[in-house]
């Protein structure tokens, strides 16, 4: 049995979202085809991803020195220990799944503040006198994206940067690769919107079998 956390990252569902339309045909074609394995739903918009602030900082230089948990401030303990709860269940799973939107060329930034809480030395990667070293070679990983223009190649292809971060993000935890599923031109050509959404949900759940 193995554990997906299925990451989103859109303030809509479904109904208004390509990137979570595709994502939600592909968790529940793979929760059909893997039917033991522990699905998690990580909603970034809902859940509390706290952003590495003076409170983070201060609370882990306390605990750096040797101060007990217990000597933190409540907001240094509430910050913190959320951040180590997030931290371990990144570490705890088999693999992940991450569904964006391309805003800006990017993500949105609750992705960033998610993937700052995950990234924790002796975690999900170490220190060497060679460099950092990955923790998670043993993982899978895979991002759903919505493009609403088209990014895949070309002179665009650059300016794309949210695929590329987590791809960097992955590697530098050892997971082995990222794959994309790519949703995109919907507003390019909104005359092939819905054609450009049936086809990515079908890629999707063939994905799903195979992932």
């Amino acid at each position: 049995m193995a554990k997906v956390l299925y990451i989103t990252a859109h303030p809509h569902d479904e109904t208004q979202s390509y990137s979570m339309a595709v994502g939600k045909a592909f968790i529940e074609e793979y929760k059909q085809v893997n039917q033991n394995d522990e699905v998690v739903h990580i909603d970034l918009y809902k859940e509390n991803i706290p952003h590495i602030d003076a409170d983070v900082f201060s609370g882990w230089g306390k605990l750096r020195s040797g101060q007990g948990f217990d000597q933190l401030s409540s907001e240094e303990q509430a910050k913190v220990g959320r951040l180590n709860e997030l931290s371990d269940q990144f570490v705890a799973a088999d693999k992940y799944v991450f569904v964006t939107p391309l805003w800006n060329f990017s993500f949105p930034p609750i992705m960033k503040a998610y993937l700052d809480s995950v990234a924790v030395a002796g975690k999900t990667f170490k220190y060497t006198e060679s460099g950092p070293v990955g923790l998670l070679p043993d993982k899978k990983a895979l991002h759903i994206q919505a493009r609403g223009g088209f990014y895949s190649e070309g002179p665009a292809a650059q300016l794309e940067m949210g695929h590329r971060y987590l791809n960097v993000m992955m590697g530098f935890f050892g997971v082995p690769s990222l794959e994309g599923l790519f949703v995109e031109g919907h507003n390019a050509m909104p005359e092939k919107a819905q054609e450009i959404k049936e086809n990515a949900i079908a890629r999707a759940k063939d994905l799903a079998h195979t992932f």
